[in-house]
């Protein structure tokens, strides 16, 4: 699955599956545009690409925010003059009943998990329908099933799964394909600061375990594979897709 020469751009690339993903990128053979709030975590997460005979670079950017989106995207096409793959990755979790989510609250969430979605494929379009690129979201395993006292992260990654289809059929004459990948329980950064912060940090290890047919989490690295996969060529007779990579979690057993 070469991506030699190609600009893949991963949103929240600076640590979890998008750092895991920047890498496998890079080391297929693209030039990987990391773009992150986190400057600092972006950088070392380039320098690290570097050293390993990678290519990437680190750009700061709120990807809630239309106006750093607009420079993000104005910045790629400057030094590279195209886009060939989005990874739409950047999130944020809100672990709490609905009534106790502040409004101001909903509106962060919303913004950083959905909005982003939007601004970046709506400044990144030109550049990769001239590419016959590939839109890869990261949506959820939830986004299908729901999750009990999570309901607005639940909300927007619903809302991904749902425009990922509608975009699908949009932009399919333009030969850009858009898909999105559903994962479980994922041991990321994340995840083990959630699971600290429960009663029972070791409960909770063990109904993760539990809740997968596989009897664990997914690995970043895992994700990784599918989001490399929907975006290369091996996956180009594939548009509008919800794959849940979530090592059984969804079966109903």
């Amino acid at each position: 699955m070469s991506f030699e020469g190609k600009v893949c751009i991963v949103t929240g690339g600076g640590s979890g599956i998008g750092e895991v993903t920047a890498r496998r990128f890079a080391s297929e053979g693209a030039i990987v545009v990391i773009a992150d709030v986190n400057e600092e975590e972006a950088r070392r997460v380039v320098h690290e690409i570097i050293r390993c005979n990678g290519s990437a670079v680190a750009i700061q950017t709120d990807v809630s925010d239309g106006m750093a989106v607009q420079a993000l995207v104005a910045d790629v096409a400057r030094q590279f003059g195209r886009i060939d793959v989005l990874f739409n990755n950047a999130a944020t979790i809100l672990p709490k009943p609905l009534e106790e989510v502040l409004e101001h609250e909903w509106t962060r969430v919303i913004d950083i998990n959905l909005k982003s979605v939007y601004l970046m494929i709506k400044y990144t379009i030109p550049y990769l329908r001239t590419t016959c690129g590939s839109i890869v979201n990261m949506a959820s395993l939830n986004g299908l099933v729901g999750q009990k006292q999570n309901a607005v992260y639940v909300a927007t990654k619903g809302a991904i799964i749902a425009m990922t289809k509608a975009l699908a059929i949009d932009y399919a004459p333009d030969r850009v394909r858009v898909n999105c990948i559903c994962p479980a329980g994922v041991m990321t950064p994340l995840l083990e600061k959630w699971t600290m912060e429960q009663d029972d940090p070791e409960q909770v290890r063990t109904s993760l375990n539990e809740m997968h047919a596989l009897g664990r989490p997914a690995r970043a690295e895992e994700i990784a594979d599918a989001v490399v996969f929907l975006a290369s060529e091996s996956a180009q007779f594939i548009t509008g897709v919800a794959l849940p990579v979530d090592g059984g979690a969804s079966l109903g057993y």
